[in-house]
């Protein structure tokens, strides 16, 4: 009875030893997921926090970026108004210039046509003086415009071509050879630096054989 009480007693013992290291194990695996579950979530809280802050400089460049961008285009678009209306004027200001030199070139002409005038004396004068006195101011004149690029448009002679000149009448022609070519002038046609100013008005010939 003694031994198989020693036994007994031997047993509760071993069993008491084996259910306290099976409590021990278990309390601090629960204290080590406790740790690991709180650090994952601060961890988590700063993570948002971070991106909070990310998202507001964000914000932030692109307010400064689009204000900058603003103020360019405005200072860009005020030069080009300004660089359009110094062009205008500069512009302006050539053209006055070149009929400036053009009225000057004529006022010579004018002063041969006054003392024409002033001169003739319809008791010494001639014919002969006289013509010759005004084929001087024509040729004056003629080289004042030739120089500013006025240019006579050929004609006579010239096949006809609608773009320069202006048919008034037809008159026959005496071959085939003539037919549709100017006969006359009735008023001299002018380009100025390629552009027409008038056209030239002629008698343009015909064949009907």
């Amino acid at each position: 009875m003694k031994k198989q009480d020693a036994d007994a007693t031997a047993e509760q013992a071993a069993g008491s030893t084996a259910a306290g290291e099976q409590n021990g194990e278990a309390g601090p695996q629960a204290g080590a997921d406790g740790l690991a579950e709180a650090g994952t979530a601060d961890v988590q809280g700063g993570g948002d926090g971070a991106a909070s802050s990310g998202g507001a400089a964000s914000g932030g460049a692109s307010e400064q970026e689009l204000a900058a961008s603003r103020e360019r285009y405005l200072r860009l678009a005020a030069e080009f108004d300004n660089y359009r209306k110094r062009v205008e004027r500069e512009k302006a200001e050539s053209w006055n210039r070149a009929q400036a030199q053009l009225a000057e070139k004529l006022l010579d002409v004018l002063d041969d046509l006054q003392r024409v005038a002033q001169h003739f004396n319809p008791e010494t004068a001639t014919a002969q003086s006289l013509m010759e006195g005004t084929q001087m101011v024509e040729r004056k004149l003629q080289r004042a415009l030739e120089t500013a690029g006025v240019e006579e448009v050929q004609a006579e002679g010239q096949p006809f071509d609608p773009a320069v000149h202006e048919a008034l009448m037809t008159v026959p022609a005496e071959s085939r050879d003539e037919d549709h070519t100017v006969a006359d002038v009735f008023q001299k046609g002018y380009r100025f630096k390629g552009i027409l100013l008038r056209p030239a008005r002629v008698r343009v010939k015909r064949f009907e054989g």
